[in-house]
C-alpha cells in the first residue's frame, strides 16, 4: 500500500518594508519658505506624520499623512489640509527609498522619499493639464520643533 504525505507550507505574509530612514524631525528653509516634516519611528508596521508649511507671503498649510498597511497594501496615505485621505501604494523601496504611486490621483500621482545621511528629499510628480510637473525638498534633519534662521 501506497501512501502519499501532502506537506502544505504556510505562507507567510511578507514583512513591512523597514522605512525606519525617514523617521525623524525634517526642516527645508529653502525658497523663502519654512517647510517641516516629522514622522514618527515605525510601531506595529505604521508611522505617523505631519508637515507645516510656512510661505514667504505668509501663508500656511498642514498634511497629515500616515504609512503603512492599508486595503491597497502598504501605502503613503495623505491627507493635504486635514482633507480626506488618499492612498499611495508603495512601488519600489530600499535602504534608503521609497516610491508610492497612484495613477488615479489627479497630483501628484508619485511620491518619492530618499535619504543620505542627514539630508532627506522628498519629490512628488504627475501631470497638471497634460504637462510633467513636480515639487521637491530638501529637508535637514533638525533638533525637534527648530526653525528656520530668521
Amino acid at each position: 500500500m501506497l501512501t502519499a504525505v501532502v506537506f502544505a507550507a504556510a505562507v507567510a505574509a511578507a514583512p513591512d518594508p523597514d522605512l525606519s530612514w525617514i523617521s525623524g524631525y525634517w526642516l527645508d528653509c529653502s525658497d523663502g519658505r519654512e517647510v517641516s516634516e516629522t514622522w514618527s519611528d515605525p510601531r506595529g508596521g505604521l508611522m505617523v506624520g505631519h508637515a507645516v508649511t510656512l510661505g514667504g507671503n505668509g501663508r500656511v498649510s498642514f498634511e497629515m499623512a500616515r504609512i503603512g498597511p492599508t486595503a491597497q497594501g502598504f501605502a503613503y496615505v495623505a491627507q493635504p489640509g486635514g482633507g480626506a485621505p488618499t492612498a499611495f501604494t508603495l512601488s519600489e523601496s530600499g535602504p534608503a527609498r521609497a516610491v508610492f504611486v497612484n495613477a488615479e490621483n489627479d497630483f501628484p500621482t508619485r511620491i518619492i522619499y530618499a535619504r543620505d545621511r542627514d539630508v532627506l528629499t522628498a519629490r512628488i510628480e504627475g501631470t497638471i493639464d497634460g504637462q510633467p510637473r513636480s515639487m521637491d525638498w530638501t529637508f535637514r534633519a533638525a533638533p525637534l520643533n527648530a526653525r528656520c534662521p530668521s
